[in-house]
C-alpha cells in the first residue's frame, strides 16, 4: 500500500547505498513519497568506509524504479549560507516538502585530550546547524495545515556514554533537546517532530573486529541494519504517527549499553 503517494520529503545524508540515508529514501519511495536527497562525496571519500563517485547516481536510479520522482543534490551542509537556497531547489523542482529527514552526520573520533575548537566547530555545524535551520525553513515554508513530518536521526547518547566521540556525542545531544522543543513550537502548524536513535548500525562501518565484539550486546545476535532505521522512519512518515511527537524513540534491537 504506497501510504505516503503523493508525498515530498527531503533526506539528507543519502550517499551511500547501503547507508541509513540511502535506505530511509528507497522505503519511503517504496511506499509512494518522492524523494529529495542530499549528498556530499568529499566528506565519505575521507572516511574509512569510502565512497564509489556513482552511488548517489545509481540511488536515483533506484529510487525511479519505484515510479516516484526523485531529485538530488550535493551539499556541503556546514555551509549554512546554502540551506535556505536548498530549501528553495527543492519547492522549485518538486514542490513544497511534506517530510524532512535530517540524516545528514558528520563523525570523528575524538575525546577530551584531543578534541579542537575546529573540530567541534565542524561536527555543530553539520549536526545542529544544518538540522536546525532545515527545521527551522521547512516550518516556515509549510502551509498544510496537517501531516509535516521532521524526523531526526539521532545517537542514543543519553542512554550511555560514548568514548572516544565527544564532540559527536555533544552535538547530538544537541539534536536531542532541540526536538523536543521544536515539537512543542511547530505542533499548531499541523508538524510532527522526532528522533530516531537506530543504535549501532551496520551501515559499512563495522570492521570484522567490531561487528563480532558487538554482536553478543544484541539479543537477537546481530547488529541493527540501515533497514531497521527506515522502516520506523516510514512509520512515522505517515497519517498513523499523527499523534506521536517530541519523542525520542530507540530502536536499538535490545542493545546492551
Amino acid at each position: 500500500m504506497d501510504h505516503l503517494a503523493g508525498k515530498l520529503a527531503i533526506v539528507t545524508g543519502a550517499s551511500r547505498l547501503n547507508g541509513i540515508g540511502a535506505a530511509i529514501s528507497r522505503e519511503l519511495a517504496k511506499n509512494g513519497c518522492n524523494i529529495f536527497f542530499t549528498y556530499w562525496t568529499a566528506y565519505d571519500e575521507s572516511m574509512p568506509w569510502k565512497i564509489i563517485p556513482d552511488e548517489p547516481a545509481r540511488l536515483k536510479e533506484q529510487l525511479l524504479q519505484y515510479g516516484v520522482k526523485a531529485f538530488s543534490a550535493e551539499a556541503d551542509l556546514s555551509k549554512g549560507e546554502l540551506l535556505d537556497s536548498l530549501l528553495d531547489t527543492v519547492s522549485a523542482e518538486l514542490g513544497e516538502p511534506d517530510i524532512l529527514v535530517n540524516n545528514a552526520a558528520y563523525s570523528t573520533n575524538n575525546e577530551y585530550s584531543t578534541l579542537t575548537i575546529e573540530e567541534l566547530d565542524r561536527h555543530y555545524r553539520v549536526n545542529v546547524v544544518a538540522a536546525t535551520m532545515l527545521s527551522s525553513g521547512f516550518a516556515k515554508r509549510f502551509r498544510k495545515g496537517r501531516g509535516g513530518r521532521i524526523i531526526n536521526i539521532t545517537s542514543g547518547q543519553f542512554k550511555g556514554p560514548m568514548p572516544g566521540e565527544l564532540a559527536y556525542a555533544t552535538t547530538k545531544g544537541a539534536v536531542d533537546a532541540m526536538t523536543i522543543t521544536l515539537s512543542a513550537e511547530v505542533a499548531p502548524l499541523g508538524i510532527t517532530v522526532n528522533a530516531v536513535n537506530p543504535g549501532p548500525t551496520d551501515s559499512g562501518w563495522m570492521t570484522p573486529e567490531i561487528k563480532a565484539a558487538l554482536e553478543p550486546r544484541f539479543p537477537f545476535g546481530r547488529p541493527g541494519t540501515p533497514q531497521d532505521a527506515a522502516k520506523l522512519v516510514n512509520f512515522l512518515a505517515g497519517e498513523d504517527a499523527g499523534w506521536i511527537t517530541g519523542q525520542i524513540l530507540h530502536s536499538e534491537g535490545g542493545f546492551e549499553r
